[in-house]
């Protein structure tokens, strides 16, 4: 039998003991400061995550964004349905690098951050945190569109299962007030193989087509809307360059006339993109005589 006083220096140890351990913890999270900024980025530190404020968003406008016109008016077009809280969907960007899938979802935060839009970004390796990001947000007033750039896995990965779970596969409804909008260079976000496409399995009689395929596929199509993007046309590079040179100060004559030397440009990098017209277009400008 433990006497009084034995059990009342136990519990003494006790409690100097859980002193220690809560001193040796680290702080928790801070909560989000929803009304410091309209943009937020997902961190993480010994285990725990927070959403923190972006000081200053990018403020590409959408008029900036120009050759992707219809892309633009359907992730416009759904984005304002989401804000008035109507029906939308989880967006899937995907196509040709440089192009403006990145740039178009900045846009449209600015677009519409005045009408209670916000953006959440969120790097692909913290996916396994969505339902936790999710939570924080269920409730409020603000729309929120969490955003995961160039999104793809190797074959291996299992963090995209998070992300299948938040977009349409968890026994909890999502919040009517978030969207996922994300980019990748790959319609199906994951390497497919002619092999996969030959796989059989042969038991007794029964033939079983190989099921790689429709896992991988699976994933993207619980994005409601595809947006594709495709590499620029001769034509369309100039035209973005031109538009980037103005905005950066410079005169229609050495626009004119570096026309030959942006296609140049384009050639050394193997790619005729916005991304690599507006790098030419900075590089001009940081060469005109003050």
């Amino acid at each position: 039998m433990i006497d009084s006083a034995q059990l009342e220096r136990l519990l003494t140890r006790a409690e100097h003991v859980l002193g220690r351990l809560e001193a040796a913890l680290p702080p928790a999270p801070p909560l989000p400061d929803w009304h410091a900024a309209v943009a937020f980025r997902w961190r993480k530190s010994a285990g725990r995550g927070w959403l923190q404020g972006v000081a200053k968003p990018h403020p590409i406008r959408l008029a900036d964004i120009e050759t992707v016109d219809d892309q633009k008016a359907r992730i416009v077009a759904n984005t304002r349905q989401f804000v008035a809280g109507h029906g939308a969907n989880n967006v899937l960007l995907t196509g040709a690098r440089g192009c403006g899938k990145s740039s178009l979802v900045k846009a449209v935060l600015n677009e519409f951050s005045a009408d209670g839009l916000r953006l959440i970004e969120v790097d692909k390796n913290d996916l396994v945190d969505l339902p936790d990001i999710v939570d924080l947000v269920d409730g409020r007033p603000e729309k929120f569109i969490i955003f995961c750039d160039d999104l793809s896995f190797e074959a291996g990965e299992t963090a995209y299962k998070a992300l299948k779970s938040v977009l349409d596969g968890s026994v909890a409804a999502p919040p009517a007030n978030v969207l996922i909008y994300a980019t990748s260079n790959r319609r199906h976000l994951m390497p497919e193989y002619m092999s996969e496409n030959l796989e059989t399995q042969r038991i007794g009689d029964e033939i079983h087509p190989g099921e790689a395929v429709e896992e991988k596929v699976s994933l993207s199509e619980r994005f409601g809307l595809w947006i594709s993007f495709y590499p620029f046309s001769q034509d369309d590079y100039l035209a973005v360059f031109a538009h980037w040179a103005r905005q950066l100060g410079v005169g229609e004559a050495a626009i004119a006339a570096s026309q030959r030397e942006a296609l140049n440009w384009a050639l050394s990098r193997g790619s005729r993109s916005g991304r690599v017209a507006w790098q030419f277009a900075r590089d001009l400008a940081g060469r005109q005589p003050a």
